[in-house]
């Protein structure tokens, strides 16, 4: 897992891209503060916040697109910090494609070969194994105004893999196509990375597709790193507020620390998440809870935290629907309950039914 550099030494090899103490301000806006980060080699490492975090910034000095103000950069045990982007070794794919529109598609894969001086029997072999490896073997006689949103981004990718780069930049290369379209292309790159083993880095402002993509996820707020982890850690084990709330649906539940475990939410109290012990009585806390994690009626029996309530609003979403809970004893807190459509229709619920939920204290976060 890649970590916040701490100045030890990193494992051999392990680390392909290392950045240290990364500052850039543009006037008095500080972009990134003072940024450390380490890359394992050959994995797919997203830049995930909200826009204005720094993730494009970020994402651009390590091309050499944008000079940090301070901070090193190493790439492969090479110190890269003040090269040209022209002689750091990487692929990009930028968000509008950025094709040449009076070329043809064989000319556009084969542009950085061809500033290579490579041959031309090289390039016409390298051109047709990316246009295969990416699905698109008879297009290289095509213009890109001749293909679709996802073929031209299939192409670009071609066009960043050309070179056999030992890095590859990807900047939000799936917000401008359709939700079909981003679906099928965002599992077809994560297949192609893994095949080719290229260490990769993808900045994104969609969670959903740095869940689903990640090896590990860099989670970004205001120009600093909130967290960095797996999928799994960042979404079950979040390290701040931010990241539980900006990853994922959340419950924040507002209470009141009330002694020896347990805490006060309007006039229910309940076993608190672990560490509330050792908070004096009358401190004000919030505790993070997932919707998921939420059980009901029966099940919500096994808790010993253990809420009566009504059904406030129900939000279709396909396959879940997200339930609204209004507690008895806390009305002014609603509780959000994540149930499958299966779950939601045997049990007949409308708007105003009753419904017991168990809120576990295992899967409650103090953050």
């Amino acid at each position: 897992m890649p970590q916040r550099s701490q100045g030890s030494a990193a494992v051999p090899d392990a680390t392909y891209l290392s950045l240290r103490h990364i500052t850039k301000r543009f006037d008095r806006f500080v972009a990134l503060d003072d940024v450390s980060l380490e890359v394992p080699r050959g994995a797919l490492v997203t830049f995930l916040g909200p826009s204005g975090c720094g993730k494009t910034t970020l994402l651009r000095i390590i091309a050499g697109l944008e000079t940090q103000d301070q901070g090193t950069i190493t790439q492969d045990s090479r110190d890269v910090s003040r090269l040209p982007a022209i002689k750091r070794d990487y692929g990009i794919v930028f968000q509008s494609y950025a094709l040449f529109p009076n070329l043809t598609i064989f000319d556009n894969v084969a542009y950085g070969l061809v500033n290579r001086r490579a041959g031309r029997e090289k390039i016409k072999t390298r051109v047709a194994e990316l246009l295969k490896l990416v699905g698109l073997p008879d297009a290289g006689r095509s213009y890109p105004g001749q293909l679709s949103g996802g073929q031209q981004q299939r192409i670009a990718l071609a066009r960043a893999l050309a070179t056999s780069p030992g890095l590859l930049l990807l900047d939000e290369p799936l917000s401008a196509l359709d939700a079909l379209e981003r679906l099928r292309l965002r599992g077809e790159i994560r297949a192609l990375q893994q095949r080719l083993g290229v260490t990769t880095i993808m900045v994104t402002h969609d969670q959903e597709e740095a869940l689903s993509m990640a090896d590990h996820i860099v989670v970004m707020s205001r120009g600093r790193i909130e967290q960095v982890g797996t999928p799994q850690q960042v979404y079950r084990e979040p390290a701040t507020a931010f990241v539980a709330d900006f990853v994922g649906k959340v419950n924040v539940i507002a209470a009141v620390a009330q002694g020896e475990g347990h805490v006060r939410v309007g006039d229910l109290v309940l076993r608190g998440a672990h560490g509330i012990e050792s908070l004096a009585p009358g401190t004000p806390v919030k505790l993070y809870l997932r919707p998921e994690d939420v059980m009901i009626n029966g099940h919500a029996s096994e808790q010993s935290n253990v809420a009566s309530g009504s059904v406030q609003k129900i939000e279709f979403l396909g396959a879940f629907c997200l339930v609204t809970v209004t507690l008895a004893a806390a009305p002014a807190q609603p509780i959000v309950v994540n149930l499958s459509r299966h779950s939601l229709d045997r049990m007949a619920l409308a708007i105003g039914a009753p419904l017991c939920v168990g809120l576990p204290r295992e899967c409650m976060r103090l953050l």
